[in-house]
């Protein structure tokens, strides 16, 4: 007589393998995935990933009291067990928590927004990432991200030239996270108004704690990496509740020569939900990051075609 526990063991292993089956047929790889972080961006992720047949999702990793439908850990320490972390956090915290989770061997993808020290941030995790093993995505968002291999290819279709940027009207969750951070602010919103040629305007609206003093708070911010190289304007309001709006998008122009031949022009335009794209794009890169070599990479180094899933050959035969 088969016992029980024997009937449980085949049908958990036929249905591991009939998943297997369909996933190969369909050209994908399971891919064990989790979550740090589940602010906008993470709960974004959280989405992407319900959205795709490759990915299972393992644990998020927050502090929070949050409810979902996955494993909650506390802590990076605690992560084992997966191919990817998809690190939503703020900028400043991600070098530190990606290098140690590329000590234990866990590949890492992160959607880090200072452009300025980007190099140096992929320079270190490289380091970290090939002497364990295991690979890295950095500055995996749409600007810096998408948008950067944007840039690439319209300096490839004209050498010389000069692309212009312009971001917005919209929130910028980088800029408005460092704001949070500041000692005397509640609540913060930074809207980025573009006034042409790749120069920005920086609308930032406060809500003080009890106190808190409205003067030093406006230093504070105009000091900030995020903010000293731009025209900032800091506003005191009751409730920035009332003003948030997580839509954003960005005009790309570029003029320059194609060989010698001079006036050649190209735009790109889009409008996208911030939160929901830089997700998209991250739950994307950890698709890619599983098929690099050991180290770090930026989105502009590796083929557009690994962001994708599904087989090649198919993928070429539809977008070629």
């Amino acid at each position: 007589m088969v016992s029980s526990s024997f009937l449980a063991y085949i049908v958990i292993f036929a249905f591991m393998f009939l998943l297997k089956f369909i996933c190969n047929r369909k050209g994908y790889i399971m891919i064990k995935v989790a979550i740090v972080g589940y602010g906008n961006i993470g709960k974004a992720a959280y989405e992407a990933i319900s959205a795709s047949d490759d990915f299972s999702l393992e644990y998020i990793v927050d502090t929070r009291k949050i409810n979902v439908d996955a494993p909650i850990l506390n802590d990076v320490s605690e992560l084992n067990n997966v191919d990817v972390a998809i690190l939503c956090l703020p900028s400043r915290a991600v070098p530190e928590v990606a290098s140690a989770l590329l000590s234990k061997g866990i590949n890492t993808v992160d959607s880090y927004d200072m452009h300025s020290s980007i190099a140096d941030v992929r320079s270190k995790l490289d380091k970290v990432a090939k002497e364990n093993n295991c690979a890295s995505i950095t500055a995996a968002g749409w600007d810096p991200g998408s948008d950067s291999v944007v840039r690439t290819l319209l300096m490839a279709m004209m050498p010389k030239g000069i692309t212009y940027t312009n971001f917005g009207p919209g929130m910028s969750m980088g800029h408005t996270v460092a704001v949070k951070a500041i000692a005397g602010v509640k609540d913060a919103l930074s809207i980025t108004v573009p006034t042409g040629s790749g120069v920005h305007r920086r609308m930032v609206y406060v809500e003080l704690t009890d106190g808190a003093d409205f003067d030093s708070v406006e230093k504070a911010i105009r000091n900030d990496d995020y903010f000293i190289n731009d025209e900032t304007h800091v506003i005191k309001v009751d409730d920035v509740d009332n003003l948030r709006d997580v839509g954003h998008g960005v005009n790309l122009i570029r003029k320059g020569m194609s060989g010698t031949t001079p006036n050649q022009k190209v735009e790109f335009n889009m409008s996208i939900n911030n939160p929901a794209l830089t997700g998209q794009i991250l739950v994307s890169s950890a698709r890619a990051v599983m098929k690099q070599r050991s180290g770090c990479y930026t989105m502009i180094q590796i083929p557009p075609i690994d962001f994708l899933a599904g087989d090649v050959d198919e993928i070429i035969r539809s977008l070629v």
